[in-house]
């Protein structure tokens, strides 16, 4: 259990804590959830730097930061769902992550069992950032919404544009998708 992996299972750890204060109504919440959600959002950054950069890539990692960043992002959208009254575009945006999710991990561990361990990609990467920004701005607009210092037309935009991000996030979720599953095509063969 390296330095790398330790921040990957608190990054887990603090999704649960995120979560509960997103959930529970008090006065600043969704900005403390930000601020927390930010903070596990980091550790994904600084795993895999230090990880990579001290030569201290696991499997173990390998398996947990991909885990550990679709738990963030899957309760960080299920949360806002929920909180904003399980907006039927956002209900659409979860699911496609979700099935894009365990298509991977299917693949993945298909992989596994010929031994081969799949790294996350580029695009991969690319789709995780661009959910952490849209869960981060979408946040940052339901804090701005809960203290009513904006009209209700102009929090209303403001979840729009955050729905536009994430729906942006769910274009790159797509093709990431459809790219590992395509680079693992060949541990779908029946006769193996």
């Amino acid at each position: 259990m390296n330095l790398p992996n330790k921040l990957t299972v608190a990054r887990c750890v603090l999704t649960f804590v995120f979560l509960a204060v997103l959930l529970i109504d008090f006065p600043f919440h969704y900005g403390l959830s930000l601020i927390i959600f930010a903070v596990a959002s980091l550790t994904d950054m600084l795993d895999g730097k230090i990880a990579r950069g001290r030569n201290m890539v696991t499997n173990l990692g390998k398996f947990l930061d991909p885990l550990a960043d679709k738990t963030l992002t899957t309760a960080a959208f299920l949360g806002i769902a929920n909180e904003l009254g399980g907006m039927d575009n956002l209900c659409w945006a979860v699911m496609i992550i979700l099935t894009r999710e365990f298509a991977v991990t299917s693949a993945r561990l298909l992989a596994a069992k010929e031994g081969v361990v799949i790294a996350a990609s580029m695009a991969g990467k690319l789709k995780t950032v661009m959910q952490m920004v849209s869960v981060m701005y979408m946040l940052a607009a339901m804090q701005v919404g809960a203290w009513q210092i904006v009209s209700i037309d102009v929090t209303r935009w403001l979840i729009y544009v955050g729905l536009l991000l994430v729906w942006i996030s769910v274009a790159f979720t797509v093709v990431s998708g459809a790219q590992y599953v395509w680079n693992c095509r060949q541990y779908f063969n029946e006769n193996k």
